[in-house]
């Protein structure tokens, strides 16, 4: 991994194990699978050479599900395409190929490929036939089958917004209501999998262990300076509390203002993004909302006068004052509470 990205997490997924399924043309041996494995080190990560034939590689990936019983599965890609189909298991679908057969046609895939990636039979390359596409048209068919309420809550998908190769999140939202959008393009890199993927595998590994944690409140009007930017280490800020907390930003619901509700899930979606995703509110009485921390902008002593700090009944942190007046006090301060 890059050196500015090393960062382990070793709670995370603890004890259990994820198969990750590759995309087209690559292998079990593809960088992104021992990326999984620097950043949860006490997790096993399964990752197979997948057959080209999508019927044989289907066959393989139920039997391996069988075998293996992955708490998580994790596809890119086609791979993507394959994890959606691997029902009954948490999964997330990154940049899914899910008309596999367009995007080989668009992409002039037909013909001479080589593995991108070492595989283990030492295969360098294969024959791409237009019959070996109409294969992959008629393994698409069999995405989305008798998808219940319990599926659509187990299936993330996460799809970049610069991604130049496949777009399929209307397709996926036809179907399941968990789509992200994150800043990246159609292969993942190390600064991808840091900030957009592994939140989402912390949801999915707080939900399987009934995990609640502390919640923390943060006003929005605190996150922005006078150009609207993000204020010095805001995101670094951010990053830091997911790791303990669950945290929510709150902004006022302006009646007058129609505009603004937008104009502020455009911001968080820049300039946050996937760790703040589903985790805004828009409220006139933060106040009343159940959480153990809320940081908000200093108030004047007429706002103070009014009582709404004694409706709270968490810790408020008043951003702005000389112990708290920049991001990187709040790292200080929530670093020694150590979670709590």
């Amino acid at each position: 991994m890059d050196n500015q990205y090393q960062k382990t997490f070793p709670s995370l997924m603890a004890g259990k194990k994820i198969l990750y399924v590759h995309g087209f043309g690559s292998a079990g041996s593809t960088h992104t699978a021992q990326m999984l494995r620097e950043l949860m080190p006490q997790t096993t990560v399964v990752s197979p050479d997948l057959p080209i034939h999508p019927e044989e590689a289907l066959a393989l990936l139920h039997d391996i599900v069988e075998a293996e019983r992955p708490n998580l599965i994790i596809g890119t890609s086609m791979g993507g395409m394959y994890t959606e189909q691997l029902r009954g298991i948490d999964r997330i679908c990154v940049n899914p190929a899910f008309k596999m057969a367009e995007t080989m046609h668009d992409h002039g895939m037909v013909g001479k490929q080589i593995f991108q990636n070492p595989r283990q039979d030492g295969i360098q390359e294969f024959i791409v036939t237009k019959a070996m596409v109409k294969e992959y048209k008629s393994a698409t068919d069999l995405c989305f089958q008798d998808i219940d309420d319990e599926e659509r809550r187990r299936v993330f998908g996460l799809f970049g917004d610069n991604d130049q190769t496949v777009d399929t999140r209307d397709l996926f939202l036809q179907h399941y209501p968990q789509a992200i959008r994150f800043h990246g393009e159609h292969r993942l890199n190390d600064g991808v999998l840091l900030h957009y993927v592994i939140p989402v595998i912390r949801w999915i590994d707080d939900r399987q262990e009934g995990r609640e944690r502390r919640r923390v409140m943060i006003d929005f009007g605190t996150m922005t300076d006078s150009y609207m930017k993000p204020v010095s280490s805001l995101r670094k800020a951010y990053e830091f509390l997911i790791e303990n907390y669950e945290v929510f930003i709150v902004a006022d619901a302006p009646s007058a203002k129609p505009d603004y509700i937008n104009n502020v899930q455009a911001w968080v979606e820049e300039y946050v993004n996937v760790p703040a995703w589903n985790h805004v509110i828009f409220t006139n009485q933060p106040e009343l909302i159940n959480a153990d921390y809320y940081i908000r902008g200093a108030r004047s002593e007429e706002g103070g006068a009014r009582g709404e700090d004694d409706l709270f009944f968490g810790t408020i942190l008043h951003f702005g004052r000389d112990e708290l007046k920049t991001y990187e006090d709040v790292i200080t301060f929530f670093d020694r509470l150590g979670g709590q």
